[in-house]
């Protein structure tokens, strides 16, 4: 991991260590635009051709369906069942709280206006399943989708090898009451739900992170088509800020959990002091070489940089300016900085905090905004499943105190028709 003092970095300099994953030639896009309109003219043909040259799958059918997923979840241990259900029950009782009935208002009197939910009828769900299979990932978008009462949910993952999804995946589909997983993975999946195919039905709106190719097809399909996308999740990211009360084995615990995704995540490290950076690294050279996927955490990590400021205020106000997807706090003064987060998409507070629990089993949600979409963007809630309409009432009392307003703004815009569809219903012959 590269090591910079922020004193010593300019704007620009900051500029270029908070930018990630950018196409500066456009090589992805090329790449996604190709694949979308393969996929929009050849449909379920397509897909199975893309199976075979991405993922090494020679299909005959499209999908699993229920009897198929019962079968691949017997092969769950006893244990491993009640960590999913575990966790399916903190993300459930979590997310359910989000579901709430607006207050009507009377704005004067007669008139009342209020809010209301709908779910969105048909929902797309992508869960990955390249390097790693996700089944949390599946919990952390089914789970509100199910909350918010969402009509019909298309599932799309990659094949594995074996042609179908894992033991993990199939039992997470029967908790959550989805009986047809399609074997699709990567902007093919992404292309198949926004336009549909044969087989797969077109979606109002898709959910899920992926790869940066992943992330250019939802960005290119949310401006070319009536789908929309939860947010441009991609590569996975985390920000540590440590001050002298930090334990560099936690912190560097952290920073190859978040490195273990893929070569494309990054990890990085805020700290008060060059000697938190030292005993960091030097855990990480401890740690790292036992890990299975220590290969792909150390391309990471070069990857990865450490930024050394003067104080907790500098270290959150670089923080601020990365936005990260994940934040992590290592200090017992958390208390005194959390109002100083304008940017992040999910928040992890003192040193026995790990970005793992909320990734798997807390409660929060894990598909968060990435590469500074933090600004803008919150992570996925049952909010994100949701529309909330609103409605509004007007009385003979209402329109007669609200009309006159109506009225002269009306008039002020030069729109005299509006004026009238006021006028009329103030006059007293209007039963």
């Amino acid at each position: 991991m590269k090591l910079f003092k922020y004193s010593e970095l300019t704007a620009k300099d900051i500029q270029k260590l908070v930018q990630r994953n950018v196409d500066p030639a456009n090589e992805i896009r090329a790449v996604v635009e190709e694949v979308i309109a393969n996929v929009q003219q050849h449909g379920d043909s397509a897909l199975i051709d893309y199976a075979q040259k991405f993922d090494k799958v020679a299909l005959t059918k499209l999908f699993l369906d229920k009897a198929e997923l019962e079968e691949l979840a017997e092969a769950i241990t006893p244990e491993q069942k009640n960590a999913l259900e575990t966790a399916y029950s903190n993300i459930y009782k979590f997310h359910q709280t989000q579901l709430k009935t607006e207050d009507k208002v009377e704005t004067m009197p007669g008139v009342t206006c209020w809010r209301e939910l709908r779910p969105i009828e048909k929902v797309g769900l992508y869960i990955p399943g390249g390097s790693a299979v996700l089944p949390s990932t599946f919990l952390m978008l089914g789970i509100p989708a199910r909350i918010a009462g969402c009509h019909e949910i298309v599932v799309c993952s990659p094949p594995q090898k074996s042609g179908k999804v894992n033991a993990f995946i199939a039992y997470v589909a029967l908790l959550l009451g989805i009986d047809k997983i399609y074997l699709v993975g990567g902007s093919q999946a992404i292309a198949a739900m926004a336009y549909g195919t044969e087989s797969i039905a077109k979606v109002d709106k898709i959910f899920g992170p992926g790869n940066q190719f992943v992330t250019k097809a939802k960005t290119l399909i949310q401006s070319t088509t009536t789908t929309a996308i939860d947010m441009p999740a991609g590569p996975s990211e985390v920000l540590v800020i440590a001050d002298d009360t930090a334990i560099p084995a936690y912190i560097a615990a952290d920073l190859l959990a978040q490195a273990e995704h893929g070569i494309d995540s990054q990890s990085v490290l805020v700290c008060t002091s060059a000697t938190i950076a030292e005993a960091t690294l030097a855990e990480i050279e401890k740690q790292l070489p036992v890990l299975p996927r220590a290969e792909i955490a150390g391309l990471a990590l070069d990857n990865s940089y450490i930024v050394v400021t003067s104080s907790l205020a500098e270290a959150m106000d670089f923080s601020n300016r990365y936005a990260p997807e994940h934040l992590i706090l290592a200090t017992h003064s958390w208390e005194q900085i959390t109002g100083s987060i304008i940017n992040a998409g999910s928040v992890f507070l003192g040193n026995l905090t790990p970005e793992s629990a909320g990734d798997y089993a807390s409660g929060t949600n894990h598909t968060l905004p990435t590469s500074s979409y933090a600004r803008a963007y919150s992570g996925v809630s049952v909010d994100s499943f949701v529309k909330k309409i609103t409605f509004q009432h007007i009385t003979r009392e209402g329109i007669q105190n609200i009309g006159h307003t109506v009225e002269i703004l009306a008039e002020m815009e030069g729109l005299h028709a509006h004026r009238n569809a006021v006028s009329v219903r103030k006059s007293p012959q209007t039963p």
